[in-house]
């Protein structure tokens, strides 16, 4: 039996990862207008091409090289980001995942910060290898992008490298162009670390959000 790559629902106490569809257009319209001054090196789309945006990508997922994901805030119940599973690698035989990347992320600037990206890393990793039985783990970004490589970091992936001329620039202005890729990875040997240390930053901000809420009620 083939594998195919999809993305089932993904829940947590922070975010629920849902499959993409184009219900999620109208709150990913408005994330996409919050202040944009994060996304120079993210490829986010604008109010008026979010219809297209999301059509392309279900498109890629009919092909079985993307399973996407609208990342739904469970306090306000919107889609705030979007997020996926691509690039898969098959096994020869063609049943089973050698290696799939976690990648084509994007947070509206007032869900950056909250605990929404960690969880949903957290997430769609202990599907992966916990669910798919995955040998590795990928993530890429922009070698420029400083925030998005120290959020990879932060999460617990190993840097491999800097690939050059390796993918296309989403750098407005740079249409055309290749960048340069910083490549990171979590291999299944790393995997049971790498939960307890994703499972504890989430744990932490749990605590300081419960602080925080007890302060404005004293």
């Amino acid at each position: 039996m083939t594998f195919a790559l999809e993305g089932p629902l993904l829940e947590g106490a922070l975010v629920r990862l849902e499959p993409l569809d184009q219900r999620h257009a109208a709150d990913l319209a408005a994330a996409a207008e919050e202040d944009r001054g994060s996304y120079r090196f993210t490829r986010v789309p604008v109010r008026a091409g979010i219809e297209e945006y999301i059509e392309t990508r279900l498109a890629l997922a009919a092909t079985g090289k993307l399973a996407p994901y609208a990342q739904v805030e469970r306090a306000s119940g919107r889609a705030v980001g979007v997020t996926a599973y691509c690039a898969p690698r098959l096994s020869p035989s063609g049943d089973g995942l050698r290696a799939v990347e976690v990648g084509y992320t994007w947070l509206a600037a007032s869900a950056q910060g909250t605990g929404v990206n960690t969880e949903s890393k957290y997430l769609l990793f202990r599907h992966a290898f916990e669910n798919w039985d995955l040998p590795r783990l990928d993530l890429e970004t922009d070698a420029r992008n400083s925030r998005s490589r120290a959020a990879i970091e932060a999460v617990g992936a190993r840097f491999e490298g800097v690939l050059r001329q390796w993918a296309p620039s989403w750098v407005e202005g740079e249409e055309g162009r290749l960048r340069d890729s910083a490549l990171y990875s979590v291999i299944a040997a790393e995997w049971p670390d790498c939960r307890a240390r994703l499972e504890q930053r989430l744990a932490a901000g749990r605590a300081k959000s419960s602080r925080a809420a007890r302060g404005r009620l004293s």
